[in-house]
């Protein structure tokens, strides 16, 4: 990947004010890359590193789209849709994994992300649809299905040597470590996040533009109504593309245009996060002011009493 001139750059603030007055604060990198990984604005240091979490699903999708197993199965673009998403367990959403089991003639019980605390089935873990991927490539491939975690087994170490190629680095120098729903996530730079994003929405791959149509056709499968994910996709009209990840991180790609935006909020704070997603989204152009509006009514706008503000801006590179 191509290094830009500066690495490091002000870090933006995001401040809950209490009728006026700051309370709390959170610090927030950012920075937006070409699908050549060059940096063309950031906030903070570009080369910060964290765990991408379920901003990898699009490339998890990846072992999906590039092994038949949509077309063995028969699979469309709103099993695509949750094969990507972080859902709310909701029953269309649980219903759409489980049809992609249905489908490939796989039992719910092979799934391994974990029933959710207050509900019945791994169905409805936000990470099913992603399980049921795996599960569905395992299963054409003749994998084994009860190993499908392990970072060893066949399906990781393919979604590894995709992601490893799309950033042109070796599979040997990536540091996995299981997520939440037990399967492989990565640690990364932002700039390696935002070059992901900048490649999955470039245009450059039949199979990168199906999972960019599945997750900005069916926004809703992607998180659920009123979530940020869901409803920045479904006011851009397919113009933009979200995916969150826990601890912190955004992922953001203006589709069609070669351009990925990452954010990471130092402590984790998924409310940073959103309220930074609004603020460079409308510095970029990518939305309008009158989206910015309605988004912040929600992300930014706390109760009676509270709102975030956000103190600084991507510098150009």
């Amino acid at each position: 990947m191509t290094r830009g001139k500066r690495s490091q750059t002000a870090e933006l603030e995001v401040r809950l004010l209490r009728e006026g007055i700051v309370e709390s604060t959170h610090q927030v990198q950012a920075v937006v890359c070409d699908e050549r990984g060059r940096m063309l604005s950031l906030a903070g240091n570009g080369e910060a590193a964290a765990f991408i979490r379920s901003a990898l699903k699009p490339f998890q999708a990846l072992a999906v789209t590039t092994t038949g197993t949509l077309e063995t199965y028969n699979l469309n673009d709103r099993d695509l849709a949750i094969i990507c998403a972080s859902h709310q367990g909701a029953i269309e959403q649980a219903r759409q994994a489980f049809n992609i089991l249905w489908r490939c003639d796989v039992e719910p019980s092979a799934l391994q992300c974990p029933i959710p605390a207050d509900k019945q089935s791994p169905l409805e873990h936000n990470c099913s649809g992603k399980h049921a991927g795996m599960l569905a490539v395992c299963k054409q491939r003749n994998w084994s299905l009860g190993s499908y975690l392990q970072p060893s087994h066949p399906v990781q170490r393919l979604i590894l040597e995709k992601v490893a190629d799309l950033l042109q680095m070796p599979a040997e120098e990536f540091i996995g470590a299981h997520d939440d729903c037990g399967a492989p996530t990565y640690f990364m730079q932002l700039r390696q996040m935002a070059t992901l994003y900048a490649l999955l929405a470039s245009g450059s791959s039949v199979d990168m533009e199906r999972i960019i149509r599945a997750m900005t056709h069916y926004p809703e499968m992607i998180a659920g109504p009123g979530q940020f994910d869901t409803e920045v996709m479904r006011l851009t009209e397919g113009e933009i593309v979200s995916k969150s990840g826990a601890e912190g991180v955004q992922c953001i790609a203006r589709v069609g245009e070669g351009m990925g935006l990452a954010i990471k909020c130092v402590d984790g704070s998924r409310r940073a996060k959103y309220a930074v997603a609004i603020h460079l989204l409308k510095q970029l152009g990518w939305i309008t002011p009158a989206i910015a509006e309605t988004l912040s009514d929600v992300h930014m706008t706390i109760g009676s009493f509270k709102r975030l503000d956000i103190i600084g801006e991507l510098a150009m590179l």
